[in-house]
């Protein structure tokens, strides 16, 4: 028996393979167009995490200003622990003038305001207690809350990042400790 062709022949391509290429282009398209692939999403992760460890230790740093203004006997002590995490905050990609900038920020949004009350202000300068030991503990209890948020972090992070803020952590476990025992 031979094989007969049928009855008509179909020219041009198959249902099938329209809509499978269909499928297949609107696939390529939306995936391009949000741009959000997992290279990018674990970028733009890392890039929020630097800039809150850079914040967090600008506000560390902060915290040291108050404390020594409210306490300048206490610099001989404290000043190695600031230089550090003022090293923390540079290896994070934040500038020495952050609050300077966040402050000259603020003033230009109540300038746009023309005289109303402006959305957004700086956050306040932290202080310090007069009482030198609850002072150092309130230091350190700071120190201890951005270690272990960095420490919570770790897993969120690619590689390189990871390590850093694993040893950064460190560090503010450290002082921490520092702190604590000068308190007592």
């Amino acid at each position: 028996m031979s094989y007969s062709p049928p009855p008509r022949a179909r020219s041009g391509p198959r249902r099938r393979t329209l809509l499978a290429s269909l499928a297949g282009a609107t696939a390529l398209l939306t995936g391009c167009s949000a741009g959000s692939g997992p290279a990018e999403r674990a970028a733009s992760a890392a890039t929020r995490a630097r800039a809150r460890a850079a914040r967090d230790s600008a506000d560390l740093l902060a915290r040291y200003d108050a404390v020594l203004d409210a306490h300048p006997a206490l610099a001989d002590r404290l000043s190695p622990l600031r230089a550090a995490v003022a090293a923390h905050r540079d290896a994070f990609g934040g500038t020495p003038d952050d609050k300077a900038h966040k402050a000259d920020k603020a003033d230009k949004a109540q300038k746009d305001a023309k005289g109303a009350k402006a959305r957004t202000s700086p956050s306040p300068a932290p202080t310090a207690s007069a009482d030198r030991k609850e002072a150092l503990t309130s230091l350190a209890s700071a120190e201890r809350t951005v270690a272990d948020r960095r420490s919570a972090a770790l897993l969120e992070v690619p590689g390189e990042l990871a390590r850093l803020m694993a040893s950064v952590s460190a560090a503010g476990s450290a002082h921490a400790y520092l702190l604590t025992e000068a308190a007592k």
